[in-house]
This record gives C-alpha cells, structure tokens and sequence, in this order.
C-alpha cells in the first residue's frame, strides 16, 4: 500500500507539475512555430527573386540571339553611307581646287600691285629717311595698301631687283608694328645695295 500510495503521490505531483511544462513547452512551440513561419516568408521572397532573375537572364539570352538588323538592310546602309562619303569628299576636293586658285589670284594681284605703274615700288629714293642713325639711308618710301604684308611687299622689291630683308625693314621702320600694316602709312624700304 505503501507502494501504491508512493505511486499515486508521484503520479498526483506530476499531473500538477505538467501543466506547469506545457505552458512553457507551449510558449517554446509559439516561438519556434513564428520562426518557421518567418523562414518560410524568406524562402518565398527568395524564390520570388530567383523567379525574377531567371525570367531577366531569358530575356536577355532573347535579345542577345535575336539579330538587331538584317544583313541586307546593313548593306544598303553601308552603300548609302559610302555614297555620301564620296560626294562629301567630291565637294571637299572641289573647294580646295577653289580655295587655291583664289590663292593664286590673289598672290598674282598683290604681285603685281606694288609693281603697277601707279603703284611702283620704287618712288623717288628717300635718302633723308634714316633708322635712327646719323647717316641718311639709300631707299625708298612704301605707302602700304589694303591686303599689304612685309612678305608681300619684299617679294615686290625683290622682283624689282632690292634684295631687301625683313629685319632690315622692321629696324627701317621702328614705329610700325610689322604685323599690323595699316593702309595709308609710309614705308621706309631700304636699299641694301645702294648703287
């Protein structure tokens, strides 16, 4: 009896304790019963994303195999293309034939200005001009014109047989920048070989 009463003791004490473990056991289920759900979710997100990123791949693989232009279409591009770059050129060689006759023209002009009779190089030798040095120089008075350069006008004088130099008209001519000839203004042009 004792035996029984020792049982039915323990078996009393372990009814009243179980309820006691299932509320705990209860709230450890409640807990991981949320964490699985939770998980679950994420697994679904995942899927939806990899869901996404294999129709983006599909896509893509579609575009990269599908041909942009047909080759025919390319072609005739092409042809056009060339075509427009002949006529381009065509023109581009065309004003370059203008430009250098223009060129010459105008080298022709300016050539034969200074040496025009109206416009003769060599006016009347000016030997009280001098550059600064007390001995007067042999040469000759220059009034520039439109479209004058020293070049110009030294080609003039050479043709005319005054083999003068650039620098020798620049210390000629000390006030007169040599860059910018204005029209209307003397030039001492010296003669280097006065005869």
């Amino acid at each position: 009896m004792k035996k029984i009463l020792f049982s039915l003791l323990i078996l009393v004490f372990a009814v009243s304790q179980a309820p006691a473990q299932d509320a705990a056991t209860q709230q450890q289920i409640d807990k991981l019963s949320g964490q699985i759900q939770d998980l679950q979710e994420a697994l679904s997100r995942q899927n939806q994303r990899i869901e996404d990123l294999e129709k983006k791949i599909s896509d893509l693989t579609d575009k990269v195999n599908t041909p942009v232009v047909d080759e025919s279409a390319s072609r005739e591009d092409l042809k056009k293309l060339a075509e427009q770059v002949q006529e381009i050129d065509r023109k581009r060689e065309e004003d370059r034939d203008l430009i250098l006759k223009q060129i010459e023209n105008l080298s022709k002009v300016a050539a034969v200005a200074p040496v025009s009779a109206s416009h003769h190089p060599r006016t009347p030798p000016d030997e009280s001009a001098s550059s600064g040095s007390s001995t007067p120089q042999k040469g000759y008075e220059y009034i520039i014109k439109e479209g004058d350069n020293l070049g110009l006008i030294i080609k003039a004088y050479r043709a005319d047989g005054v083999k003068v130099t650039k620098s020798q008209i620049i210390v000629a001519n000390p006030k007169i920048n040599p860059d910018v000839l204005i029209p209307g203004m003397k030039l001492f042009i010296p003669d280097p070989n006065p005869k």
